[in-house]
């Protein structure tokens, strides 16, 4: 019994869901996004799209909470949107972008010059006494994570001094230095 997959999706106002063969299309005031599916059985009715599974074999199991997750990750995208915010620590650390274009200054001989997709918005903010911060906003929640991911690869905090690119929020493992 899948309590993720039983579960009904509302659609919200000014979105809507159409299905075509083992396509779903969603349309919102942000965007539209599609995703292909197999294994589950996917309907709309009344505002509501429902997710079932044809039988509790193992893989029809797993896709059934797996696409319910993803439609609503569409449909709340095209909606409202989805944010990730990352923190620069470290001395020296900045981030500044002009238009698409994202440039990191993060302790290497050269900066690095990161040029993000269009679907996706940035925004970097640098205030006195605080870590700067890169701001992604997107319809896509994978587009947005995955390219929060490669920001981050570029300096990943490291687990002394917590130098490096982290996510707001994050909890960093730290490690005890030398003992003397």
């Amino acid at each position: 019994m899948s309590r993720i997959g039983n579960n009904p999706i509302a659609i919200s106002e000014g979105t809507t869901v159409e299905i075509l063969e083992n396509i779903i299309s969603v349309k919102g005031k942000l965007g539209e996004l599609t995703q292909e599916f197999s294994g589950v059985a996917i309907k709309v009715e009344d505002n509501q799209v429902w997710v079932t599974r044809p039988s509790d074999s193992k893989e029809h199991k797993a896709k059934h909470g797996l696409y319910r997750s993803l439609i609503f990750n569409m449909i709340e995208g095209v909606a409202k949107g989805w944010t990730k915010e990352l923190e620069l620590v470290g001395v020296g650390y900045r981030a500044t972008n002009q238009g698409q274009k994202l440039d990191l200054a993060l302790g290497f001989s050269h900066n690095i010059v990161f040029e993000i997709t269009p679907e996706v918005k940035v925004e970097t903010t640098a205030e006195k006494g605080k870590n700067p911060t890169i701001k992604l906003t997107s319809h896509d929640k994978q587009l947005i994570g995955q390219i929060a991911a490669k920001i981050r690869a570029f300096r990943k905090p490291e687990p002394y001094k917590g130098k490096g690119i982290k996510f707001v929020g994050e909890q960093l493992r730290r490690k005890a230095g030398k003992s003397a």
